[in-house]
C-alpha cells in the first residue's frame, strides 16, 4: 500500500507556475508495491509529477511505473539492483548521480546512489560517500539559494538507518552533507522498515522518509504565514 508524506517546501517559486498546485512525486525503493500493478490503485493517487526510483528495483519495474503513469522517471542506483537477472529496457533513462536541476524545475535534486560496488559485488564504502558529498560540494556552494531535495539509496547515520547492522547503518558522510546543507527533504531507501519505529524519521528541519515499497510524496508551497 502506498503511504503518503505532505511537506511544505519553503521556497515558492517552484509553484508560480502551478497556480500554486502540489508538486506529487511517488518515490519507490527496495521492494514492489504490488498495488500499483492495479490501474484502480493508481488511479486512486491522482495525478504524479514525477517518479523518483531511491534504489533496488528493477529497471523494468521503474519503467512500468513511468509508463503507467505516463510522467518522467528519476532513479539512483543501489547495491542490489546492477547486477542479476533484471533485464535492462533500452529506452531507461540514465541513472543519477549529482546534482540534477532539470527533472523538477525549480527544486534542484542531489542524487547519491550507492557509493560501493566492486569487482560484482556491492559493499559498505564510507570513503566513497565521502567523495560524492565533495564532488558535489562546489555545485552545493553555488546553488544554495533555492532548497535541495535529496535522492539517495542509504540514509544518513543516526537518521533512518539500524544502528544495530553494519551494512545498513547510514553514512557518516551524509549526515556531515544534512548538517550543514539542511535539506527540507531527504528520500531513501536501503533499511528494512520492520527494524524502524518510523519510515519517517528527522534531522533538524529536515524531513526523512524510507520509501521501501511505496510513498506518494506531495511538495506543498509555503503558507502565507511562512
Amino acid at each position: 500500500m502506498t503511504r503518503r508524506l505532505s511537506v511544505e517546501w519553503p521556497d515558492a517559486r517552484p509553484f508560480e507556475r502551478r497556480d500554486g498546485r502540489a508538486i506529487r512525486l511517488l518515490a519507490v525503493s527496495d521492494e514492489v508495491d504490488a498495488a500499483l500493478e492495479q490501474a484502480r490503485n493508481r488511479e486512486s493517487l491522482g495525478p504524479i509529477d514525477l517518479i523518483v526510483g531511491c534504489g533496488d528495483l528493477s529497471p523494468s519495474w521503474l519503467c512500468f511505473l513511468g509508463d503507467a503513469f505516463r510522467v518522467p522517471l528519476v532513479y539512483v542506483r543501489g547495491n542490489h539492483d546492477r547486477q542479476g537477472p533484471w533485464p535492462t529496457p533500452a529506452d531507461i533513462p540514465p541513472p543519477g548521480s549529482g546534482m540534477d536541476e532539470r527533472s523538477l524545475p525549480g527544486i534542484p535534486m542531489l542524487q547519491l546512489p550507492w557509493s560501493g560496488f566492486r569487482d560484482g559485488q556491492a559493499q559498505r564504502d564510507e570513503p566513497g560517500a565521502w567523495m560524492q558529498v565533495v564532488r558535489a560540494g562546489p555545485r552545493l556552494v553555488r546553488g544554495l539559494a533555492s532548497p535541495v531535495l535529496v535522492v539517495s539509496h542509504a540514509p544518513p547515520r543516526g537518521a533512518g538507518d539500524t544502528p544495530t547492522d553494519p551494512y545498513h547503518l547510514g553514512f557518516g558522510a551524509y549526515r556531515f552533507l544534512a548538517d550543514r546543507l539542511r535539506p527540507p527533504l531527504w528520500l531513501h531507501g536501503h533499511t528494512n522498515l520492520a527494524a524502524q519505529a518510523d519510515w519517517r524519521d528527522r534531522l533538524g528541519p529536515t524531513r526523512l522518509a524510507n520509501v521501501t515499497g511505496s510513498v506518494l510524496v506531495e511538495l506543498l508551497p509555503p503558507t502565507a504565514a511562512a
